[in-house]
Formats: C-alpha cells, structure tokens, sequence
C-alpha cells in the first residue's frame, strides 16, 4: 500500500501570529515564542526527532522570516526542513496543501507549531499508526467540554464516527476534543482540496475530516496520555514553561 511503513515525514502548522498572546507577538510569530530556554516549535521539532521524524515541511506566514532564519535547512538540529508560505490565511486546509509538493504519497504527521504534548505520545501515536491499516489517526484529549476546539465521536474501537467543529457549549456528549496532533495516509491531500468555505469563511482541516469519514475512509482516535497543552494565551505559556522546565 502506498504510504505504508515508517513515518518519517511531518507537516507543521506555523502561519499563525496567535492575536490571544497580544503585545508578545508583536515582532515575533507564536512559535517562536521561548518556553524553558528554547522557542515553541523547536521544541517539537526536537521531540518528533526523537520519535524518528526526519523530514519536515513547515507552512509559514506571520513573521516567516523568524521561523526560517531560526532553523535554516534543519541541519542544525539534524533533520531536513522545506518551508512553504501561506500568503492568504484562509484556514487550516489549505494551509496543509501546501506541503502537498514536499509530502508526495507519503504517510506524515501532522501538527501545529503551538501545541505540546508529553513526549512519549509521538512514538505511540506513530505505533499505532503503522500497527492497524487505516487512512489516520487523530489524537484526542479528554476536557470537560470540548466547545473551544473539536468534539470528536468514537465508537468502542476507537474508530472516529464525526467532528463537531467548535460546537455551543454544553451541547456535545463526548469529552474528547482534537488535540490538533494526527498522522495520515496521502489521501487527507484529495479531501483538504475539495472542502468549502466553512461558516467562518475558511478552508479547515476537520471538514476535511469529515469527507473522508464520508467516503468511507476509517480515521481512528489516539487517546493523549499526561500533559497537552494549545499554548494561545499568556498563561498557557506560562503553564508550558512549568511543564517544560527542567526543574519540572
């Protein structure tokens, strides 16, 4: 099967200027903003290094040029690194497609450049990923409601049913929301290119979710074990500082 085997690519969401962190990004886009002595995005690039990523494709946008002159071609941190520029932020969508060029028909991961998870996830997530054939696995964490992100249905097996996309609070009956981490066979290209806008006028990553639960595909959840966090506020960083710092 095309794709199949070890993961060894990632896409990385890192276009956004994170307007919650007010005058902290100001010159500097969210990624870079230095929790525990190194910026955001570094540290994810070095936890998926470890859990065997080799190849990364970075989608930039707000203040590229700090993200790129950071981490260069990637040989500083031993990996491989392609950038692509989102011109027009018109969501999550196609933003990803993008990196469509430098992914090929290749399975990857998928993550954003503001969101950390305990490090032993990535393997895991990756494991479970290569041990049961399916089209991706999307990692989930449990919150009391999930309205502030995506409601995300499973069956008994863990197999995806359907996403919510921000729903009212107090109207979804699961607890477990899209933590914005996932690995993915080449298809999840075919279905962000055919989404419409959404109500909020953007083409978004889980409606392209949804197409491809649609079509029959089988996307499976990934329960996160300890710490996640979607560093958007102030004190969220602060949070991630705690959790990251060596004396943690």
């Amino acid at each position: 099967m095309s794709g199949a085997g070890l993961v060894r690519d990632a896409v990385i969401l890192a276009a956004g200027r994170g307007t919650r962190m007010k005058g902290l990004t100001e010159d500097v886009p969210k990624p870079m903003l230095v929790v525990a002595g190194r910026p955001l995005l570094e540290h994810i690039l070095l936890t998926l290094r470890s859990a065997g990523i080799e190849r990364f494709a970075i989608i930039t946008g707000y203040r590229a040029e700090r993200i790129e002159s950071h981490f260069g071609d990637g040989s500083r941190l031993g990996v491989e690194i392609v950038y692509r520029h989102q011109e027009v932020r018109d969501g999550t969508a196609r933003a990803l497609l993008l990196a469509r060029d430098a992914i090929g028909d290749r399975s990857f991961l998928l993550g954003w450049g503001d969101i950390l998870a305990e490090p032993s996830n990535y393997p895991a997530l990756l494991g479970a990923f290569e041990a049961k054939p399916s089209s991706g696995v999307l990692a989930v964490n449990w919150v009391d409601d999930p309205y502030r992100g995506a409601a995300v249905y499973v069956d008994a097996d863990n197999r995806i049913e359907r996403i919510i996309e921000k729903p009212p609070p107090k109207t979804a009956d699961t607890h477990w929301n899209n933590a914005g981490i996932g690995v993915f066979r080449a298809a999840l290209f075919d279905h962000c290119a055919a989404v419409k806008p959404s109500p909020r006028g953007e083409y978004e990553i889980p409606d392209a979710l949804t197409s491809m639960l649609g079509a029959g595909l089988e996307v499976y959840a990934f329960p996160l074990s300890g710490f996640w966090s979607d560093v958007g506020t102030p004190e969220d960083l602060a949070r991630a500082e705690r959790l990251l710092s060596p004396s943690a």
